[in-house]
This record gives C-alpha cells, structure tokens and sequence, in this order.
C-alpha cells in the first residue's frame, strides 16, 4: 500500500447528525492502486470549530468561523490540515485488517489444536496404547461419563482452555491453572498436566504445523515431586513361598460371603455321572489354572519381564537349553491397553533364563493343549490372551495368603533388576531388562545390603576386626 507522501490529501467540511448538523472535517484524496489507477477515499478527521450559518439554495448547510481559539476535541483548520495525514494512515490500518484473512495459526482453538496432536502423537509417532490412553484421559471434555462407575472425567484442561485460540493463551494463564490443580493433584499429576500441555504447544511450534511464536507453558515452574519410593521386592524364598500360596488358589475363596440362613445342613442334591465328570473336570482345569499361575510368577521374577511382555510371549520365542540349565527368550512384542505392540524400547531383545525359569516353563508346556509355535505360553482355557487385571487379583490374593509384605506385582521385576545389576555387568543387565538407558538400570543397584556389600565397605575404611563373607558358618 501506498504511503502518506504518495498522496496529498485535502479538508473539508461534512454535515454529522442533529438539528442543526454538527460540523465535521474530513481528509479527502484519491488513494493510488495499480500504477496509473486510483479511487477516491475520505476519513473523518473530528468535530469542526464552525457554527452552522442556514443553508443555500440547494439545502446545503453553511458555515461560519467561531470566535476564539478551538478548544481541546475540536479542529480549525490549520489542526485538520496538520491532522489529515494521520487520519490517512487510519483509514489505510482498517483497509488493511478488513482485508486480512486470518491464518490458520491464529484461528485454532486448543481444543482442536489437542486433537491434532493427539492423531499426530497415535499415527505418526505411533505412540503405546498405555500411553495414548492416559494422554486420552486427560484430554477428555468435563463430565465425560467413565467407561466403567458413576464416576465422570474432570476435564481440567479442556474445562479451562478448550474454547480459547491457542495463540491466545499466555504464560499468566498456565501458571493460574497449574496453581489451581496444586489444590488437588500431587505434584506429579501437575506436572503430568504441564507436560501434555507443553508438548500440544511445541507440536504447533512446528513450522510443518502453525509455526506458532512462544509455547506460553514453557516459563511456567514445574513441581517439585518426592524422590522416588526405595525399591522393594522379594528374595527368592519368598517368591518360591508366593508360587507355593498361588497353587492353592487363594482367589477362588470366597471372601465375605455369608452362608444362607437354613435349618441343619444342607442336603446336597445329587450328581448325575455327567454332572460328576464335568465336576471332576472344572477342578482338574482350575488345578491346572493355579499351577500356570504360580509358573508365571516364578518366570517374572527369574526373567524381569514386563507383564505385557510376558503375556505376548509365544512358544516360538522360546528355546530350551540342551541338559534344561537355563532358557532364551525373543521378546518381540507386548501387550498394552488391550493391544499387542513391540515392546516398550521398540526394539526386541534376547532373555538369558536362569534354570528354575527354564523348569516352570517346561512344566507349562506339559499341557495337553496349546503348545504349537504361535500359541501363548501363558494363555486361559480356550488358549486366549491372559487379563492383566485377573493376574493382578491372583497376585493379590497369592501374596496376602502367604503372609508376606506387600509388594506389587512389578516388584518381581524389581525383584529381579536388583538381583541382576548387583550380580552382572549392568549394560548387559540392562539390556536383559529392555531399558533404553544404563541410567535406569542404575536405580536397581541400591537394593538390599548383603554380607558382601557390607565387608567391601568395611575393607574401603580400613576397618580389619570383622569376619569376611568367606568366613561366615
């Protein structure tokens, strides 16, 4: 667009409303367009210093000059012309923002910008189902009834920035919300909150997406969160006294069950040889049950599988050593939210099994059924896919049978980096359970003090008057 020295615009007087009209001055010139064209155009400058004087024969007002100087507000005509290059460029911005087409960038809201990044974050990225389904939760509209319950989703962040433009969101506002969610998450939900809203920024930051100026989450603090929980897990007694408990079927107690009121005890009705072979059978098949049970918690404990991983696990990934010392796992994939996926590293790896996994897995593949290369080596009756949710429950009421302390059932995986990044090389630890970095193996190595831990840290002071491990009975 032209500038103000491209035109010389003049002043003139123009009625405005009432009964006489109010006087105003406006700047008129011919605004250039392309080279050799141009189109009239006029901005009101203000309210003229003028009286109205009647009007002429064609019913034009007239005008007369006001004594005294013009005071603040109003303009003689030395102050239009002084003023008329401004009104110009005024009349120019308008022109401008009428005909500016808003971008995309300053058009999206956050809650379709969240959408957009979550397809990105699921197809592109191909994110794991666990996590798509916690970023799909908290991305949820407020009051999004719950896939199970009368419980309804809180919605916090769409609750408070769904509707607004992404572009429009500042920092102030982030820093507001995250105070509001310290009354009731723990700092590591905040912080979980932050970061989704975070990463949903720093997609649209791309200059393949809106290019967008500033992500307003980043100058805001993130929580402080307590260190991490000491790792707990069990020696190898007790794990062998939870397998022991879990062939038992603790689960199949009833629990709180009251018998029905009744005279004397009850009669049993009685069998037919149909109904006492299929008994006979429903018990062999839940004997048979609790013994894969107690199998499966023995290979998480000697491997350190992931429950996902060890629930892909099929008969072709495994191979038995020649004299049973031991067995090898091809971990290639892993159940997640309900979908079998690599596993969390994205990469297979090889599992060296010491002998007590290689045992219970050889009396797994006993069974009569479901022993072909692509079938589950855990798997239930009809050789489907084993419920995370029922292993829990099992593990639950295997553990609490036999009396020990609680430890969840990722403590067997604990259990087992313990053992593993104190007794091998850790990058080979690390490597047996899948993490990505040596870092995280490194948080295993803090375990249980042993006679042997203690005797090196003695001999490192110099302190000599204590028995070594060699010595003890």
């Amino acid at each position: 667009m032209a500038s103000v020295l491209d035109v010389n615009p003049a002043v003139t007087v123009t009625p405005g409303a009432g009964d006489p009209p109010v006087p105003y001055y406006e700047a008129v010139w011919h605004e250039p367009l392309e080279p050799g064209t141009s189109k009239p155009a006029k901005q009101r400058i203000g309210k003229a210093w003028l009286d109205f004087a009647g009007r002429d024969e064609r019913g034009r007002p007239l005008w007369a000059k006001r004594k005294g100087r013009a005071p603040e507000g109003y303009f003689d005509e030395r102050r239009a012309m002084a003023a008329a290059p401004d009104a110009v460029l005024r009349w120019r911005d308008r022109q401008s923002e009428r005909a500016h087409v808003p971008t995309p960038a300053e058009t999206i809201t956050v809650r379709e910008l969240a959408h957009e990044w979550f397809a990105w974050l699921r197809d592109v990225r191909t994110a794991a189902p666990s996590t798509l389904q916690d970023y799909g939760y908290m991305l949820r509209e407020p009051g999004t009834a719950a896939r199970r319950g009368p419980k309804t989703s809180p919605g916090r962040l769409m609750g408070r920035f769904g509707d607004a433009k992404a572009i429009s969101v500042t920092p102030k506002a982030v820093s507001l919300w995250l105070r509001d969610l310290d009354g009731e998450l723990s700092p590591k939900n905040v912080n979980k909150h932050r970061d989704l809203l975070h990463a949903i920024y720093a997609y649209a930051q791309r200059m393949d997406t809106y290019n967008l100026p500033a992500n307003p989450v980043g100058p805001t603090d993130k929580r402080r969160q307590p260190p991490p929980a000491h790792v707990e897990y069990y020696e190898r007694e007790e794990v062998e006294a939870l397998a022991r408990s879990a062939e038992q079927g603790p689960h199949r107690q009833p629990r709180g069950r009251k018998s029905p009121k009744h005279r004397g005890p009850p009669t049993p009705a009685p069998l037919s040889a149909r109904q006492r072979a299929a008994q006979s059978e429903e018990a062999r098949l839940r004997r048979d049950e609790d013994h894969r049970d107690a199998d499966l918690f023995r290979v998480l404990f000697y491997t350190g599988l992931r429950l996902g991983e060890i629930r892909a696990l099929r008969w072709r990934d495994v191979t038995f050593d020649p004299d049973m010392n031991g067995a090898m796992f091809q971990v290639r994939t892993a159940f997640s939210a309900g979908l079998e996926k690599p596993p969390k590293s994205w990469r297979a790896r090889t599992v060296a099994a010491p002998k007590p996994a290689a045992e219970a897995l050889a009396r797994v593949s006993q069974r009569s059924r479901f022993t072909a290369p692509n079938d589950f080596v855990f798997c239930g009756r009809r050789g489907q896919v084993l419920s995370d949710s029922a292993i829990r429950r099992r593990y639950t009421a295997a553990r609490d049978a036999a009396g020990l302390h609680p430890v969840n059932l990722h403590g067997l995986r604990h259990a087992a980096g313990s053992i593993l990044a104190q007794g091998i090389d850790q990058v080979y630890a690390a490597s047996i359970l899948g993490h990505a970095r040596v870092s995280t193996t490194d948080r295993y190595t803090h375990g249980k003090i042993n006679a042997r831990s203690i005797a090196a840290t003695n001999a490192a002071y110099g302190v000599t008057d204590v028995p070594s491990p060699a010595d003890d009975d």
